[in-house]
């Protein structure tokens, strides 16, 4: 496992985290507690040494399991977990801070997540949506501000929302936020702009979420391909959002060979060959996941031909969520 800063924080993460949203429960089909202990064990095993969780995966269950195999490992392991918005709404619209992230709001949360994984400190406590109308908010920055101060937290971060990575310009400006996850792979590209310009300007760290396109680019995504209605990604291969990605892989599949010889791997390779990022965080729930994923943490960069080549591949969704 190879192993990058994340930010100024100092803290050198493995550049492939785990990403605990599939082992929360709920919206993902195919979860299983077990499963996901040896997942979680294998991949610190394999040197993985960051976890990313939420209060809102499975409703704190994902924090629970991702706690209970950490507390018994002997490895240190850091943690990031992410308060949701009370007014639940993913991506944030722009409405007044006090519908999202109160001061009482944002201290509630942060006390059940450390209740949850059974901790002392948070190592990364993000905020689950970001709308940079806020940024000029005194609530948020007050309640990170006290968390710090008590011990609680040690680094404060946000998850900016799904395909916006222009929307926290403004607040990574600002000063007190210490690292960003945003959506970053073949598809989604966007971040490569002023996104990662500005975190490397300012020394911010970039958790990469979302490698495979929840799944389209690693080729398990197909036209006939039916998910529960409960499952997440039934809404996000909704209308003939399947037909595209099919189609589009197919035409990825041609730029498979010596550097990448599979989709996954294609995948994974191009959001680690950015050096603006410190980690990415593919769900993995079943240990092959963990072991196919990891492999491809040995330095390999993709070379800047095949780069250039997958940037025919940028599909901008921003207007369609």
């Amino acid at each position: 496992m190879k192993f990058r800063t994340l930010g100024r924080t100092g803290i050198d993460v493995s550049e492939i985290g785990y990403g605990a949203w599939g082992i929360g429960g709920v919206q993902w089909t195919g979860s299983d507690d077990m499963q996901a202990h040896r997942s979680l064990n294998l991949a610190i095993d394999h040197g993985l040494n960051f976890i990313d969780t939420a209060l809102a995966y499975g409703d704190g269950h994902s924090e629970k399991l991702v706690g209970e195999v950490v507390r018994a490992r002997k490895e240190r392991i850091y943690m990031a977990t992410k308060i949701p918005p009370m007014n639940r709404q993913w991506p944030a619209p722009d409405v007044p801070l006090e519908q999202v992230f109160t001061y009482d709001y944002i201290i509630e949360c942060t006390e059940k997540s450390l209740t949850n994984l059974g901790i002392e400190t948070i190592d990364l406590q993000q905020l689950h949506v970001w709308h940079d109308n806020w940024t000029g908010e005194s609530q948020w920055i007050d309640a990170l501000n006290k968390l710090r101060e008590q011990g609680k937290v040690r680094f404060f971060g946000i998850s900016i929302n799904d395909y916006q990575p222009w929307n926290a310009l403004r607040v990574l400006r600002q000063g007190h936020i210490d690292a960003v996850q945003v959506i970053y792979n073949i598809f989604e590209q966007a971040p490569e702009q002023e996104l990662f310009t500005l975190c490397r300007e300012l020394n911010i760290g970039v958790i990469a979420r979302v490698p495979f396109d929840e799944g389209g680019l690693t080729g398990a995504i197909n036209p006939e391909t039916v998910f529960p209605e409960t499952d997440f990604r039934a809404w996000f291969f909704r209308g003939d959002r399947k037909e595209q990605v099919f189609n589009r892989v197919e035409r990825l599949k041609m730029l498979l060979g010596a550097e990448a010889e599979s989709l996954a791997e294609l995948a994974l390779r191009y959001t680690l060959s950015n050096d603006a990022v410190s980690t990415v965080i593919p769900g993995m729930r079943k240990p092959d996941h963990v072991t196919r994923n990891i492999s491809y943490s040995d330095g390999r960069r993709l070379s800047q031909g095949l780069l250039s080549r997958l940037k025919q591949f940028a599909w901008d969704r921003s207007g369609e969520w």
